[in-house]
């Protein structure tokens, strides 16, 4: 079984307002992203939110999610959002995808890309590559999650997959989605679908 992991607590400071509840085409940023894994079929889907975390539970209304409160959200470090995430993670599951909450815009495919290669190889990252950049999302087996969970708040993720590099199956793909984020009021103009 894999799971997802969708890191939502951030407090958007480049954004200047909380971007995973901007509109993204009938539904927000935050939405958007979670029917994406649901299409895809994955099941569980942890939501990691902070200090916004009623307003996210409002805009995922009956999407099939659980929300996990990560308390030191004002750390802003995505690798104590992913302890959190994987803390409440079941026994069974095998491996989980770490979502970013501001990709609205990926594609199912590239989850499916990621689903497939990780069915079919022993690998115990999968990563996407557009023209030899590292994107989102990407999976993580089981096997590293006890040195995820020792990772230090000042840690990094990229640090984390840089020290595991001989372990990452990389999925390249020409969808440049997998390197796009909301970061900033710019990438929301560019990236936002037509209204």
């Amino acid at each position: 079984m894999i799971a997802a992991i969708i890191l939502a607590a951030g407090l958007s400071k480049r954004m200047g307002q909380p971007k995973m509840l901007l509109p993204w085409g009938d539904t927000s940023v935050i939405a958007a992203i979670v029917q994406k894994l649901v299409a895809a079929q994955i099941q569980p889907i942890c939501v990691v939110v902070g200090a916004l975390k009623d307003e996210i539970a409002e805009a995922l209304g009956e999407l099939p999610v659980q929300l996990v409160f990560n308390s030191r959200f004002q750390e802003d470090s995505m690798v104590v959002s992913l302890q959190a995430g994987l803390a409440r993670l079941p026994d069974e599951i095998q491996a989980t995808l770490v979502v970013l909450g501001d990709q609205p815009q990926l594609p199912v495919d590239v989850i499916s890309l990621l689903l497939d290669a990780y069915n079919r190889s022993a690998s115990a990252l999968i990563v996407p590559s557009y023209q030899m950049r590292r994107g989102h999302p990407w999976l993580i087996d089981r096997s590293l999650w006890s040195e995820v969970r020792s990772l230090a708040p000042s840690d990094t993720l990229r640090r984390f997959l840089n020290s595991n590099a001989e372990k990452i199956f990389y999925i390249d793909t020409d969808l440049d989605a997998v390197i796009q984020d909301l970061d900033t009021p710019d990438d929301y103009a560019r990236y936002r679908p037509e209204q």
